[in-house]
C-alpha cells in the first residue's frame, strides 16, 4: 500500500483491510508524507499489528517507487495494490482472489467499468477509455480498465518483472510487461467512488500523458 499524506483515511482503511476474511500481510510504504501520516504510522500502526509492516522513504519519490520498494518484501502467494484513500472497497479482494482459482489467471484486475460507469470527471473518463483501447489495439488483449488501482498478481510473476516506474506509470508499465511476458490477465467488477482534487486526489492530466507514452514505449522496447 503506497501512501502519501493520507492521515484522515489511513486508520479507517486499515481497519477495513484487516477485516477482510483472507490470510494476508499488509506492506505500507510511506512516500515521505508531511501531513502527519508518518507520525500516525509510527505511533498507531508500526508494531501494533502482527500482519502489518511499514517502510519509509526518506524523500518523496512517487507511487511507482513506493510499490517497487514493497515488491521484493512480499512473502504471500499473491500481491494486490491498494491506494491509501477510500476510493476502492477492500471487500472486493474476495472476488479478485477467487478469480485466480476459477480463471487460472496470472493477474487479476478489478475493473471499475464492467458494471457501468461510476461518477468521475470527464477528462478522467476520456483517459481511462483511451488507455483501455490502447491495450486492446497495441497488445491484442481485451481490457476495460487498464488504470485501475486494484491490480493483483502472482507474487513470483510480479517480482520477476523489471519495473522502472517512479510515479503513476506503474499501471501501464506493469500491464505492458505482464502481457508481453505472455501472462493471462482477467478482470472482475469492483466498486469505486472517485474523490476530488480538493479531497486529496493526486493524479494529474500529465500522468495521463505519461501513461499513454508508457504503453507505446513498452509495446516495442526491449526489457
Amino acid at each position: 500500500m503506497p501512501i502519501l499524506d493520507e492521515r484522515d483515511t489511513l486508520m479507517p482503511l486499515l481497519e477495513r483491510i484487516l477485516a477482510v476474511p483472507i490470510e494476508k500481510e499488509i506492506l505500507i510504504v510511506d512516500d515521505f508524507s508531511t501531513d502527519g501520516t508518518r507520525e500516525l504510522l509510527q505511533t498507531q500502526v508500526e508494531g501494533k499489528f502482527p500482519d502489518v509492516r511499514v517502510f519509509y522513504h526518506t524523500r518523496n519519490r512517487g507511487k511507482g517507487a513506493a510499490i517497487r520498494t514493497a515488491i521484493p518484501c512480499a512473502r504471500g502467494e499473491h500481491c494486490i495494490v491498494q491506494d491509501g484513500d477510500l476510493e476502492y472497497w477492500p471487500e472486493d479482494y474476495l472476488p479478485i482472489m477467487k478469480a485466480f482459482e476459477t480463471e487460472q489467471a496470472d493477474a487479476v484486475y478489478g475493473s471499475r467499468f464492467l458494471g457501468g460507469w461510476p461518477p468521475m470527471r470527464l477528462p478522467n473518463r476520456v483517459v481511462n477509455v483511451l488507455l483501455a483501447l490502447m491495450v486492446r489495439v497495441l497488445y491484442r488483449t481485451p481490457m476495460t480498465d487498464e488504470a485501475t488501482c486494484y491490480k493483483a498478481f502472482r507474487t513470483e510473476l510480479l517480482q520477476s518483472l523489471p519495473l522502472t516506474c517512479e510515479r503513476f506509470e506503474f499501471c501501464p508499465e506493469v500491464t505492458a510487461k505482464a502481457i508481453r511476458r505472455g501472462c493471462r490477465i482477467v478482470e472482475v467488477p469492483i466498486r469505486y467512488a472517485a474523490r476530488t482534487i480538493a479531497d486529496g486526489k493526486k493524479i494529474r492530466w500529465t500522468d495521463g500523458v505519461e501513461a499513454i507514452w508508457t504503453l507505446l514505449k513498452f509495446r516495442f522496447a526491449r526489457f
